[in-house]
């Protein structure tokens, strides 16, 4: 098993369900790649901002402060990687309605410390563990250039995953974040199995397909 299948292998054992073959279908249509990429590079600037509201929720949490740092530097480069690809392929960064998904996930969040911070951080390792997943499905079927550069990420995505478990995992007990780690996942796999009327990076199936 190489590097990058020991990764997915932890990251499809940490998520509750696979990204369904029919999203992946569409996915892969060329005809949505302008929307993959742009979808792609809203991601990466709003991982970037979360990280950044972290910062500044939490500043007396040292190790979050340095984790989410080094998190919100990655994702503006990731960002400008993929808006440098976009300008390369003429692909405009037009205007783009976000999924549901995020805001699926974040409902769920309480609104009490320490609740809300263990909560959210359970929320961005399912977002980055869900990209990640997502990256992998994908690349080995793209063009060489973008499948390349989306193998490239895996590492990083995976790494941002294990650093919201780990600070998450720090602030609950064993108890407490297993309980909340089946509720998140609950609304993860009703928000990635279910279909949806537009095709997203983290959308569920597009169309009629459940």
């Amino acid at each position: 098993m190489s590097a990058a299948e020991a990764l997915v292998a932890g990251i499809k054992e940490f998520l509750p369900c696979p990204t369904p073959d029919a999203w992946v279908a569409v996915a892969l249509q060329r005809e949505q790649e302008s929307t993959l990429l742009i979808d792609h590079a809203n991601c990466e600037k709003k991982a970037a901002a979360t990280a950044l509201a972290l910062m500044h929720r939490y500043t007396d949490n040292s190790v979050l402060l340095n984790k989410m740092s080094r998190l919100a530097r990655e994702e503006l480069r990731h960002f400008e990687q993929v808006i440098k690809m976009m300008a390369e392929r003429d692909i405009a960064y037009e205007p783009l309605s976000a999924s549901r998904y995020a805001q699926g996930l974040h409902k769920g969040v309480r609104r009490q410390e320490p609740g809300r911070l263990i909560d959210t951080l359970i929320v961005g390792a399912l977002i980055e563990a869900r990209s990640c997943e997502r990256f992998a499905r994908l690349a080995p079927e793209l063009d060489r250039e973008l499948g390349d550069f989306y193998f490239s990420l895996l590492k990083s995505e995976a790494r941002h995953y294990t650093d919201y478990l780990r600070l998450a995992e720090s602030l609950a007990d064993e108890a407490h974040l297993a309980d909340r780690l089946d509720y998140f996942r609950g609304l993860e796999a009703g928000l990635v199995e279910s279909a949806d009327t537009e095709f997203r990076f983290h959308s569920g199936p597009v169309g009629t397909q459940h």
